[in-house]
């Protein structure tokens, strides 16, 4: 565990996440986060490394994983933190995405004196389901790389450009970014190859249509209920290295091999319905984080911001709306009322946590921006202390797309992402760049 403590601290405590199997300090986020003012702690979730391997036959690994290594550093980096200011904490924060989002919302759900706020991005909860998902789609596109059923990545670039075409205008630009991928059901029967086709790098056989088709599908248990939600179009071609390369999903075969059987020699490539249904038995230490009742965070005035880019190529955003109507449903609140507390933003052209072709820079990571553009509107750090403290509640998020890797590239354009359920629509001219040409819409 690492704690920064800055010498013109603001009184303000906050803990970073990790990300993937979590093996590794966020010191990313901690340069990012002292910047501003804040004592932050970071830890490695209880072991070194990126891969699952520390997890076998370590259950205590996996406790620390599933949510002690988090807790444990929010108490004893806010002993450490008045301790060395000699002075009380005013607001504490968390800032994390993907495993990190799953580990601000498990606070959340475990621990809702922890935070005041928190900054979960796109969060790895349903963890079990996801990593069902994960390797279900693996299998879907198969072990035999070498054969004519096989669809390559070059091929998924040429289903992602189709996709793209039949509905990057649904939004009303024409701008290469599908704004709300829920209105996008592609047909695929364009790209069969015909029955005289003699170039077929750019049109699908038979059997290569039936696993694109089958990649774009939900996962279903046995009896017909949902296990986890499709990948969103636009993310497919992104997703192939990971998900349709031929070899099993990485963090899917670790968890499998060293926390589900403590085996190290189990196949992945064999994943099927009774392999899901003994994780989902398992459960370890409730890592699944799809607490469905949030009333002791929202009792004390605690706030939550969660945001998921719309081409995540990892976890599918579908599965944030989901967990949004989960939580509505259960607590009973319709949008007006859980808004008081916890707010989706769905950021399009975002890929996993941060890049894409989309206005994706919205204040999650150090960006060095000029001075004087970072304010609660386009920053979500000072967002949720604005909301924290002050009670402004953000309407929406302003992303911004730059020209290259800095903010000193200068800026493309900037976009008003919208608090969900509310969607985008363009009703400007042009290709979409008018920031003022988009309207949130329900």
């Amino acid at each position: 565990m690492n704690a920064w403590l800055p010498s013109d601290w603001n009184g303000r405590f906050l803990s970073t996440g990790n990300g993937g199997l979590a093996g590794c300090i966020g010191y990313g986020d901690m340069a990012y986060t002292t910047s501003y003012q804040f004592a932050t702690v970071g830890a490695n979730n209880g072991h070194n490394g990126s891969s699952g391997r520390p997890f076998l036959n370590s259950p205590e690994v996996v406790e620390d994983f599933a949510y002690r290594s988090i807790h444990t550093g929010v108490v004893v980096g806010k002993q450490i933190t008045e301790q060395f200011y000699a002075s009380p904490i005013n607001h504490s924060y968390y800032h994390g995405c993907s495993t990190g989002g799953r580990q601000g919302m498990k606070s959340a759900q475990m621990f809702p004196e922890d935070f005041d706020g928190i900054l979960a991005g796109a969060p790895a909860f349903d963890w079990n389901h996801l990593l069902e998902w994960s390797g279900w789609l693996s299998t879907v596109a198969g072990f035999d790389n070498t054969s004519e059923t096989f669809v390559t990545l070059p091929l998924w670039n040429v289903v992602n450009n189709e996709v793209l075409r039949q509905c990057d205008a649904l939004d009303g630009a024409e701008d290469g970014i599908i704004e709300d991928p829920d209105l996008c059901q592609p047909k695929f029967e364009t790209l069969l190859c015909g029955p005289d086709a003699t170039n077929t790098s750019s049109c699908l056989n038979g059997a290569q249509y039936d696993r694109v088709v089958k990649a774009f599908e939900p996962l279903y248990n046995a009896s017909g209920e949902l296990i986890y939600p499709r990948l969103q179009p636009g993310a497919h071609a992104a997703s192939a290295p990971f998900f349709f390369s031929g070899q099993p999903f990485i963090f899917s075969a670790d968890w499998y091999k060293y926390v589900v059987y403590n085996d190290p020699s189990f196949d992945p490539r064999t994943l099927g319905q009774d392999d899901f249904t003994l994780l989902d038995k398992l459960d370890p230490y409730g890592i699944s984080t799809w607490n469905d009742n949030l009333s002791p965070f929202k009792s004390r005035g605690g706030k939550i911001l969660t945001y998921h880019g719309l081409q995540d190529f990892l976890i599918t955003s579908e599965n944030s709306a989901r967990y949004y109507s989960h939580l509505a449903s259960t607590m009973q609140l319709p949008p007006g009322s859980l808004d008081e507390f916890f707010r989706l933003f769905r950021i399009s052209g975002m890929g996993r946590c941060s890049g894409g072709p989309g206005a994706f820079d919205i204040g999650q990571l150090y960006v060095d921006r000029p001075e004087g553009v970072s304010n609660k509107n386009n920053n979500i750090l000072e967002a949720i202390v604005a909301w924290v403290e002050r009670d402004e509640a953000p309407e929406y998020v302003e992303g911004i797309k730059w020209n290259g890797a800095t903010a000193n590239s200068g800026e493309v354009f900037r976009r008003r992402h919208c608090r969900y359920p509310r969607r985008n629509v363009y009703t400007g001219s042009g290709n979409g760049t008018d920031e003022d040409g988009w309207e949130c819409v329900l």
